[in-house]
């Protein structure tokens, strides 16, 4: 199936005063329409940049896209002047940020940020854009929306603030939606709300989505393909099943180990961990950046990088051990 987004060689750094951070190193990725991409890895790892990548939403200085292509429909983004990607950014790729509270202005109501792009976009009075804010706030579950729309955001919930992004993503039918971590500031229940909140939308909307996350246990209900990253780079790449039936990188393996699961027999076992801390982005090491934390270690670890490479048929793994063996591929 053709992508309808695909990341090619994407390499983003940030000038800062003690140095540059090599945020994202040659990542390629891309997402077919209809379907849902897990971008997975800890904080600071480069899922997020990736992303607002894709938006031009980097701020330069002190960020620049240093190389690599963001193909939309086969053509570059990057290529686009500030004009034509305006018409783009909302319109057909549409974003939900991870703090809603941060994400909405304090001072405008609900109703006037949910119609303003629909109006600049569509070009549709702001009756017809009203009309369909309310119908937008029905559809991602809001009571009482017609009442609602005239509130401000400090009015709603924490979980109703994100639905209500969510709305505004939705409101001029983007072909892909890009969610940034948008449950991790809400509370279990409300997480899984919005997670099938979404599956139900794209079901209705046959948009594509990319989930960025830390949270494995999301990407197993939500995603279709999964992308591990670890300090900017791509670890591992497979269908949601490969990841959690035969992970190939430790740090996979390591992700999964540590989460908690009603269906495991020991149940007062300990939790794994990750010792050690990820590496800082201002100096790339010369061997894999996850070595100085990985069980699995052998000399060539130290000082080559492995690049991903197809392991077995949709599943890619940047590695040079063999986790089920421990011996060196």
């Amino acid at each position: 199936m053709q992508p309808i987004l695909e990341l090619q060689n994407l390499e983003v750094n940030f000038h800062t005063l003690d140095g540059v951070v090599h945020a994202v190193n040659g990542v390629s990725y891309s997402v077919a329409a209809g379907k849902t991409l897990g971008v997975v890895g800890e904080s600071g790892c480069g899922k997020s940049v990736s992303v607002l990548s894709v938006m031009r939403l980097i701020p330069d200085p002190p960020g620049k896209i240093k190389q690599g292509k963001i193909l939309f429909h086969g053509e570059d983004l990057l290529e686009y002047d500030d004009k034509r990607m305006e018409s783009i950014r909302g319109s057909e790729i549409a974003m939900v940020f991870q703090d809603p509270m941060t994400s909405l202005n304090p001072v405008l109501t609900i109703g006037k940020q949910l119609t303003e792009g629909m109006m600049v976009h569509q070009g549709i009075s702001r009756k017809e854009a009203t009309d369909r804010a309310i119908d937008l706030l029905t559809l991602v579950g809001i009571p009482n929306p017609a009442e609602r729309i005239s509130d401000y955001p400090h009015q709603f919930s924490g979980g109703m603030r994100q639905r209500a992004m969510i709305a505004m993503a939705l409101s001029c039918s983007p072909e892909i939606l890009i969610a940034d971590e948008p449950t991790t500031a809400l509370d279990v229940t409300i997480q899984a709300q919005i997670v099938e909140l979404t599956k139900s939308l794209q079901e209705r909307l046959g948009m594509a989505v990319v989930w960025i996350t830390h949270d494995l246990g999301v990407v197993a209900d939500l995603a279709d393909d999964v992308v591990v990253m670890y300090a900017g780079y791509i670890v591992e790449e497979a269908d949601v099943f490969q990841i959690y039936e035969n992970p190939l990188h430790p740090y996979t393996l390591s992700l999964l180990k540590s989460l908690p699961r009603v269906d495991r027999r020991d149940q007062n076992k300990r939790l794994a961990t990750i010792p050690g801390f990820p590496p800082g982005g201002l100096t790339v090491l010369p061997g894999c950046p996850f070595a100085p934390r990985c069980s699995f270690t052998v000399e060539r670890c130290m000082h080559e990088n492995p690049q991903l490479l197809p392991f077995e048929a949709d599943h890619k793994v940047a590695c040079w051990v063999d986790v089920s063996t421990g011996r060196e591929r």
